[in-house]
Formats: structure tokens, sequence, C-alpha cells
């Protein structure tokens, strides 16, 4: 195998008819592989026609470089292997051969639509800044940024709201949630938003007083003298109804209900309340 000279820069160009993110990626993590500082990336995303194929094979051309390109229609990524080959430029097709093979496998054609794998990433990310959002907003948290939240839970405690948020998270969602203290007003926050954000949640006492106790035996009953007294439990849920029916909030039930029931009843009446058709705010499912 030829060894280069330590010091000569090889130019690596990664070309793709989208954004280029998935060949800087591939490339990037293979030449981890190799000890070498020599490398000069660049990223030519958008190449679509002929033309800008000539182009790009012309300056790889000049600077002795190599091609890696991320192109799913098969005329470019032909042009490019052949026009390659006749001007001397290495290419390195990093989706056909995976496209063919899939192709032969699940015995279907590919779409050949550049850019489905940035709308993939695209949901990918929403959702990992959705989970931070609703992360640094549990509990009364984040209030400054409360009017970013898609979708706000007011309940007393063991309502569901931090299990609920994170599911919805997962969603794509930007959730927050205000936990409902008796004898005090929630955050001023929560009025200034729009309140057609808000989904209020209960529960059947009784139920409530068992989901309690539960917490209460797994904390060791540290600080909690009144949190399963039965008058106390009735108390907040009665407070919590109150104000739900003085703002107009629409109250969900979630005594008997799993977390995927309340999530998708609260993605449904947000969906109401805004005025949006159903997927106006939820990506594809996980």
């Amino acid at each position: 195998m030829e060894t280069r000279k330590k010091g000569t820069k090889r130019y690596i160009f990664m070309v793709s008819d989208a954004t280029g993110e998935t060949c800087n990626r591939v490339v990037s993590a293979a030449l981890r592989q190799f000890k070498t500082t020599e490398a000069v990336l660049e990223t030519i995303p958008k190449v679509l026609t002929p033309e800008q194929i000539d182009n790009v094979i012309q300056k790889a051309a000049d600077v002795n470089g190599i091609i890696v390109y991320t192109m799913v229609e098969p005329e470019s990524r032909h042009m490019i292997s052949e026009l390659g080959r006749l001007k001397g430029v290495p290419t390195v097709d990093i989706l056909g051969p995976l496209l063919t093979r899939f192709s032969d496998l699940l015995e279907l054609s590919p779409l050949a639509k550049p850019g489905l794998g940035r709308q993939l990433d695209d949901d990918y990310f929403k959702r990992i800044e959705a989970v931070d959002y609703t992360i640094k907003h549990d509990d009364s948290m984040g209030l400054s940024t409360l009017d970013q939240a898609e979708a706000v839970l007011l309940g007393v405690s063991r309502t569901t709201k931090t299990p609920v948020s994170i599911y919805l998270s997962y969603r794509g969602w930007k959730v927050a949630n205000i936990p409902l203290i008796l004898g005090y007003p929630p955050p001023p926050e929560v009025f200034a938003i729009d309140q057609r954000k808000i989904i209020a949640l209960t529960v059947k006492p009784s139920r409530l007083q068992l989901l309690r106790m539960e917490r209460q035996r797994k904390l060791k009953n540290c600080g909690m003298e009144n949190y399963t007294d039965t008058h106390q439990v009735r108390a907040e849920v009665n407070y919590a109804l109150d104000l739900y029916q003085k703002h107009e909030y629409p109250v969900l039930d979630v005594t008997y209900k799993s977390i995927e029931e309340t999530a998708t009843e609260v993605m449904r009446t947000i969906y109401y309340r805004m005025g949006f058709k159903k997927g106006k705010l939820e990506p594809e499912p996980l």
C-alpha cells in the first residue's frame, strides 16, 4: 500500500443533493480511524444539476482531491462516478450501494427524493429540544419561558403531570407543568400565556390518596404529615376544581387512565382549542 509523505494535505469534498450533513458525519466517523490531521474537508450541498456536478469534479481534480457523495438520484450518482473516472478523481458513493441493496431486499424502488434524511434529523432534534425544555419546566421551573410551551399541565401532586409531560416531550412537544398547592394561587406567568395551551388534570380523591400513600411509603414519610390525610386530599382536589371552573380550563380526569391515554387526550384537546388539524404539532410516531 502506498504511503503518502507526512505533511501532504488531501482534500476531501463531501457532495450532496441535500444538506451534506449525512455525508459529513460518515466521513468524520471514518477519519477518526486514521491518525491524521492532513485531511481538508469541504462540504458542497445542494448539488442538483449536471453543471454543478461537473464543476465539483473539476474542483477536486485541480487539487488531487477525493469526492465522497450522498446522492439519491441514480443519474447523479452515475455522472459523478463516470466523470471522476475520466478526470482521475477517486469517488466514494455512500448511499448508492445501500439503496441498491435495500431495493433488492425490500423489493421496492427508492423515492429518490433529496432531503428525506434531513426531515428525519429535524424530527429527532425537535424531540431532543422538546425533552430538554420539558425537563427544565417541570414542577413550576423555567417560568420566564413558560410562553414557549405548547402545553401547560396543571394539577395537584400525584396527578401524573410529570410522566405525561415527559411522554409528550418524546413526541416532540414542549410541555411545562405547574403543581397546585392548597391556599396558594398559581404563578402569575400561568395567566399571562395563551390560555388555550392550559390543560387541567384531576383525579378522584380516593385514588389520589392511595397514590400518595404509596409515595409516602417510598419516601419513608419524610415531612409528609398531612399528605395522605383524607380531608386534606379532598380539599386539594376541590380547590383545583374550583380554580379550573373559574378560568374555564378543560379538565381531564386521569383516575383510571394510562400515561399514554392522558397524553393522547392532551394532544387532542390542544388541537381543538388551538384550531389545529391533527398532526400540526405532532411529529412522526416513535
